[in-house]
């Protein structure tokens, strides 16, 4: 009976360690620098501008791509002469199981590697400060070429510390923290396991396995560059440099001005915990100038990072009142706090439209639709069909655009960047970032994403291009893909 009494002690020891290291890891505080909660700065109309990447397919279905948004990257870079700092989740050229046969993929990760090295060569003097997920090198069991030649053209390449952020999966995390973490450290290990990103023969190690199930990312993707002279310049959007990722449907923002110094200062805090040691950066960010009025300014513009995504968004959402418009434009919507305050909204008599990927591609492999078509199900029915669902036809490629577009009254709010509406992206798990603008209706700025949004709704288009399809064509109803679309959001075991 001791030795019973002594085992039963001894596991319920191990037991409080394992619930105690979760719901630490799982609650714990943000470093500093994260859930950025910008402040509101008026700028003129010619400093913003909306970058949209749109893919379709003809009646004969060949492709018809339009691509903005790394097009106007890579201006940006020849332009800067002084620093570059770019936050990147994807920058490789996997391809998984992409077929070309469609249409080829851009090889926008060689594209972005090529214009750093000749901004360096051009300019020497130039510093670049490029920071990336683990993601890339396969949590170290097949690290980047890439990433090594721009290490050794002096580029400081950073990989984000993932462990400094909360634990969206504390089913597995808690065990991962316990057991593995302090021993599989990250390293190219023997490539007995297949590449969970690649269809070819190369293998990882059980430790890149094991870190890829952790589900964290560093999700954001930003640039942010000197614009020539004093200037600073940034986009913010949804679009990777990742190959598989070059016929995706996504939008950005660009921004010029000193109203990006909080997403800069941003940037600088996930480089120091993630150890950089780097002493180049804080000079930079102290010269930018303080945000102040702006003559001649016309719109307002904040930077919203992790968790303060969904705060405006749900702020938002609820202001709106009857005759309102909300457009909301997502590759992921499962977050339980906005779909509860657009059901609301639509009881109050908002208008609201919802243009969603279906969830049925991802890399040459075939999805299973969640969590968009039972949460699209969900609120088509909970609304009596007041919310109106399309649906983005893709083609292989995903629509992965992440907008959300208010309009109440005569004024028109937008927020626009990397985070999908999920628990894991707007729940202060992942890091994200978005740039907000509040804008008058009848601004330039207003006009060009309401165009977008209005283009893929109506299938605003030459004859015979459909962008997007009514609800029926993707819709399911069924309790079982609701149930586990509830379980997966709320536990954190989803790849969402």
């Amino acid at each position: 009976m001791r030795w019973l009494s002594r085992r039963r002690l001894i596991a319920l020891l191990i037991g409080c360690v394992w619930a105690g290291t979760t719901l630490w890891h799982l609650h714990k505080p943000l470093p500093a620098g994260l859930h950025t909660d910008g402040a509101w700065q008026s700028v003129p109309a010619d400093q913003l501008r909306f970058l949209a990447d749109v893919t379709g397919a003809d009646a004969y279905g060949q492709p018809i791509i339009r691509q903005e948004i790394f097009d106007e990257w890579f201006a940006v870079i020849a332009r800067a002469r002084r620093y570059i700092v770019i936050d990147m989740f994807l920058f490789n050229d996997h391809s998984g199981r992409m077929s070309t046969e469609r249409a080829p993929l851009r090889p926008l990760s060689r594209e972005l590697r090529d214009a750093l090295l000749a901004a360096r060569a051009r300019t020497p003097q130039l510093r670049v400060l490029l920071i990336v997920d683990p993601i890339n090198d396969v949590y170290g069991g097949d690290p980047s070429p890439d990433l090594a030649l721009l290490q050794d053209a002096g580029i400081d390449v950073v990989r984000c510390d993932l462990d400094r952020l909360r634990d969206s999966n504390p089913w597995y995390s808690g065990a991962w923290r316990l057991l593995l973490s302090w021993w599989l450290k990250p390293a190219r290990e023997p490539g007995w396991l297949p590449n969970p990103f690649e269809s070819g023969p190369d293998g990882v190690g059980f430790g890149s396995w094991a870190r890829l199930a952790n589900l964290k990312a560093d999700h954001r993707k930003v640039l942010l560059a000197d614009d020539g002279g004093a200037g600073i310049v940034g986009i913010v959007g949804s679009a990777n440099a990742h190959d598989a990722s070059s016929a995706h449907s996504n939008v950005a923002i660009e921004l010029s001005g000193g109203a990006l110094q909080p997403l800069l200062a941003s940037e600088l805090a996930i480089a120091r915990f993630s150890h950089w040691r780097g002493d180049w950066l804080e000079p930079i960010l102290r010269e930018l100038p303080p945000i102040a009025p702006q003559p001649g300014a016309t719109l307002d513009v904040a930077v919203h990072t992790e968790g303060a995504i969904a705060d405006f968004a749900r702020e938002r959402i609820a202001a709106t009142r009857a005759g309102d418009r909300i457009d909301i434009a997502m590759f992921y919507l499962s977050y339980r706090p906005i779909i509860d305050a657009l059901l609301e909204a639509a009881e109050r008599g908002v208008v609201i439209r919802l243009l969603l990927d279906p969830n049925k591609d991802a890399f040459g492999r075939v999805k299973s639709g969640r969590p968009n078509r039972p949460v699209a199900a969900e609120l088509v029915s909970a609304s009596n069909g007041a919310i109106r669902v399309r649906w983005y036809r893709t083609h292989g490629e995903q629509f992965h655009s992440k907008l959300l577009l208010v309009q109440s009254g005569e004024t028109v709010w937008v927020s626009a960047g990397s985070a999908n509406f999920t628990r894991r992206n707007i729940g202060d798990f992942n890091l994200e970032a978005n740039l907000s603008v509040r804008a008058p209706a009848g601004s330039g700025f207003a006009q060009m994403v309401g165009d977008y949004f209005e283009l893929l709704w109506q299938n605003r288009a030459p004859v015979g291009v459909e962008y997007s399809a009514e609800y029926p064509v993707y819709a399911d109803a069924r309790q079982s893909s609701y149930i586990a679309y509830r379980v997966m959001e709320a536990t954190g075991l989803s790849s969402f």
